[in-house]
């Protein structure tokens, strides 16, 4: 490609509505434009990189044996209805009428899909296990679309789904997804992590997510500095203090007038806030009430807590919400004494403690030196803490750090949640009828490439890992109208291409500043200068764009070295199998 014949409109400066450096040299150099909130159109430099990113996934899902199919954008109510999920998405999910008033969304992914295309064909345990896949452009009405590519509305995914006959095929299934996603993203040259993860509305047990390690990433990572373990934020544990070992007390009602918060509360008492208790009141399904009990200092982790009421619709009662449960006091809320009518959840750390402030249930009152069992009951005992750093591995002896990452894909073993709910059933070798198990695993296209420039940049702009860079070779002739450097630059470049070179000639009559300032905004890896000094010398220079070291071959060996510096730079991002 000429760089005179490429449309690659560069941008001097950031647009004021790019937050983030992805979304900022996206912009900047010409690789993509708004077409309104969360929706971008590619131009050909952004699109040849996604394009580089798709064929990575291609050969990698080949290889585990996963076939390609196609299935449509538009999907029909009906299926989502049969799982549930019509009424869980909701006003995430893009949703329409065709002009005979029938409903259909479009697809934010294809679980429901794929289960009704197969269901009709796999009626036998010697057809499985069986995976396909899809690369497709997915929509999902974000309520604040951001970061460019990273949430975006319209967005492109690739999705494969896995039906297996059992829980060992479903694993080894399972085990090749985790495995060519690993290889994927080495390939792509990104710094990333395995970690477990939250299965949302997507469903199962057992799901990670492979996260990009970026300080703009919206995902906090909780791993160990001793071992392996490593979490998103909305499913990690932390081992449990020891018990405590003081004697246990008569509990004491305590006036506290006008005291509510934590903050408060300590203050007033004197106590810390890990020897307080709080009583936060969840209202969900039509009229249901849980009270979930937690250690002062915490906060509650709703998506454990999702998982345990088993819906995502709940909310913390509040405003007029209160005069409706005249027995809950708003401030002063405690287990003791509390009605029999709501549901009592209490985190497990709860279990450790002794001698701990609660709400007496009774306007400005507390009570002090409460202890379960003796006190009060609890019935049900769970995670829902939210974990910090700080806190200790629930694995080894070592302590949690964290840091910031960007969701790049996520793997799920979904069980029989779709094919139970869609009736979608196989005969097994001893002539039971049972539904497919089944798996389901994601990659953002689009937002490996904008996760890729969140690690992969400068001041200068973008360094993009060979692999998946728009061009390997950018060849800038200075002086492209002086006859001997745009011979030169010529030879070069038909060279290149003759060795499978991707490459692109810089044959613009522009300023050497102007060149070199696009060549490092683009991120080309490699940038060959020709120049008068290359005349002069004999010798071609290459710079190196992500290290900046510079290399000189003799013209007459140049093509050779430079092709090769190619092939090397590719072997160095295979992974190891």
């Amino acid at each position: 490609m000429r760089f005179s014949l490429l449309y690659a409109p560069t941008l001097k400066e950031s647009p004021a509505e790019a937050e983030v450096v992805s979304h900022k040299l996206l912009l900047r150099a010409g690789m993509i434009r708004k077409v309104a909130a969360g929706v971008y159109t590619f131009l050909p430099l952004g699109y040849r990189v996604i394009k580089k990113i798709e064929r990575i996934i291609r050969e990698e899902m080949n290889r585990v044996d996963a076939q390609e199919i196609l299935m449509p954008v538009i999907q029909p109510a009906d299926v989502w209805r049969k799982t549930g999920r019509w009424t869980q998405y909701g006003p995430e999910m893009m949703r329409f009428k065709d002009r005979h008033e029938r409903e259909f969304a479009l697809g934010p992914t294809h679980e429901e899909l794929v289960t009704a295309l197969v269901m009709d064909e796999l009626k036998s345990y010697r057809q499985l296990p069986l995976t396909i896949y899809q690369i497709q452009v997915k929509f999902r009405d974000e309520i604040r679309p951001r970061f460019g590519l990273m949430r975006g509305r319209e967005f492109i995914m690739k999705d494969a789904y896995s039906f297996n006959a059992s829980i060992e095929q479903l694993q080894k299934s399972y085990d090749d997804m985790y495995g060519a996603y690993t290889r994927i993203f080495k390939r792509c040259g990104l710094d990333f992590r395995a970690i477990q993860a939250a299965t949302g509305l997507i469903g199962g047990k057992v799901s990670q997510e492979f996260t990009v390690l970026a300080e703009s990433g919206e995902s906090t990572i909780l791993y160990c500095d001793s071992c392996n373990y490593a979490a998103n934020d909305e499913v990690a544990s932390t081992r449990l203090p020891e018990p405590s070992t003081e004697a246990i007390k008569s509990p004491e009602v305590i006036s506290t007038p006008g005291v509510k918060s934590i903050t408060e509360v300590s203050a007033f008492l004197n106590v810390p806030g890990t020897k307080i208790v709080k009583t936060l009141i969840y209202k969900y399904g039509a009229r249901e009430i849980a009270a979930v009990l937690i250690r002062g200092d915490r906060d509650v982790n709703e998506e454990k807590l999702a998982s345990l009421l088993g819906t995502t619709d709940f909310h913390l009662l509040a405003g007029m919400e209160w005069e409706d449960y005249p027995e809950l006091i708003q401030g002063y809320v405690g287990p003791v004494g509390l009605t029999d009518q709501v549901r009592l959840i209490a985190d497990s750390e709860i279990s450790v403690m002794r001698n701990f402030v609660v709400g007496a249930n009774k306007s400005d009152t507390h009570i002090i030196n409460v202890n379960v069992g003796e006190d009060f009951q609890v019935e049900e005992w769970a995670d829902v803490k939210l974990v910090k750093a700080g806190d200790k591995c629930p694995d080894c002896e070592g302590t949690l750090l964290s840091t910031r990452g960007i969701e790049v894909g996520q793997i799920f073993q979904l069980g029989t949640k779709y094919s139970e709910a869609l009736g979608a059933t196989f005969i097994t070798e001893d002539g039971q009828v049972k539904p497919y198990i089944m798996g389901s695993y994601g990659i953002g296209v689009s937002r490996t490439a904008a996760s890729s420039i969140e690690q992969n940049h400068d001041e200068n702009g973008i360094i993009w890992p060979i692999s998946v860079a728009p061009y390997e070779v950018s060849i800038i002739v200075l002086n492209y109208d002086r006859k001997e450097q745009k011979e030169m630059g010529d030879s070069v470049y038909e060279g290149l291409e003759k060795k499978g070179v991707e490459v692109i000639l810089d044959d613009r009559i522009e300023s050497a500043g102007k060149k070199f300032a696009d060549s490092d905004l683009i991120g080309f890896p490699l940038q060959v200068i020709v120049g008068a000094r290359t005349i002069k010398s004999g010798n071609i220079e290459v710079k190196v764009r992500a290290t900046g070291d510079r290399r000189e071959f003799p013209l007459d060996q140049a093509v050779d070295r430079i092709a090769d510096l190619v092939i090397q730079m590719h072997e160095s991002l295979k992974p190891e199998d």
